[in-house]
């Protein structure tokens, strides 16, 4: 449970800090248009911190960590995947920031973030039906 803890804290100072750096580097650029900048500080918020904080609340009251090698899978899958998107988004904001064209290969390695997301999403329902009905058949 220290782990799904301390993710969340990570994820709210990541998230906060990423909203520090959007609104400096968009000052410091005299950009007011939109990039991927003006995002990456609630997915951060999202499905960082408060993701993290509903596993904790499903943890303490379905033990998914009993099932440890699936837990492990699920933990490592979400965290690739959610800083996987949000290192494209940076990546693509502040190339729009500094008026560099952003190349495909950034929203194709997105989109990988997004299935390793979608991946983790598959992992965490399978464990919470083995955690939530292991006495039902």
């Amino acid at each position: 449970m220290k782990r799904l803890f301390y993710s969340s804290a990570i994820y709210t100072a990541l998230g906060l800090l990423s909203g520090l750096f959007y609104r400096e580097m968009s000052r410091a650029n005299n950009f007011d248009g939109y990039s991927q900048l003006n995002v990456t500080h609630t997915h951060m918020l999202v499905l960082g911190t408060i993701m993290f904080l509903v596993f904790m609340l499903v943890e303490k009251n379905f033990s998914l960590t009993r099932h440890q090698k699936l837990f492990n899978w699920f933990f490592v899958t979400y965290h690739i995947g959610l800083l996987l998107t949000v290192a494209m988004q940076m990546t693509n904001g502040i190339m729009t920031i500094k008026g560099i064209e952003v190349s495909p290969a950034i929203a194709g390695m997105s989109g990988l973030g997004h299935i390793f997301l979608t991946v983790a999403f598959i992992l965490f329902y399978i464990l919470l039906n083995k955690s939530a009905f292991k006495n039902k058949k």
